[in-house]
């Protein structure tokens, strides 16, 4: 008789045990399942700040883009004006720019998106060439008659 109720003790013990740790199981497969939807959500929302961040960027190249060109053609006016000795070296001088905004714009349309790292180190890369050209607009003179 002793020995039947060690066996029940031992057998009502091992199911409690059992169906306790399938709680935790299911509850810990619950979490680590919320866990996972929140990871994906926010995976989700870097990922749309990503090409929200890229396409703001790109507006921004062409508002430069447009502006340059803009300040080329005022640039070509101006050199209709100047003396004949610097009307050369400054229409060379602009189409050098021209040529220079035009392969800004190229490189722009053509990226390709390569992750965020490459991404900032593009844009960083980007924004220097960018100011670089804008400060070429600004040092550029023509000498007028």
């Amino acid at each position: 008789m002793k020995k039947l109720i060690f066996i029940l003790t031992g057998a009502a013990l091992l199911t409690g045990t059992v169906f306790t740790s399938c709680d935790t199981i299911t509850e810990k497969a619950g979490i680590v399942k919320i866990n996972a939807e929140e990871v994906k959500e926010d995976l989700n929302k870097a990922n749309e700040d990503f090409k929200v961040d890229i396409e703001n960027f790109k507006k921004e190249t062409a508002a430069k883009i447009d502006s340059n060109k803009q300040k080329i053609a005022e640039l070509n006016v101006k050199i209709e004006y100047a003396k004949k000795d610097a009307k050369a070296y400054s229409q060379e001088q602009v189409a050098i720019l021209e040529q220079k905004n035009k392969e800004m714009k190229l490189k722009m349309d053509t990226y390709k998106e390569d992750g965020k790292e490459n991404w900032e180190r593009f844009k960083s890369e980007f924004s220097r060439d960018m100011d670089n050209l804008g400060e070429a607009f600004k040092n550029f003179t023509v000498k007028s008659k």
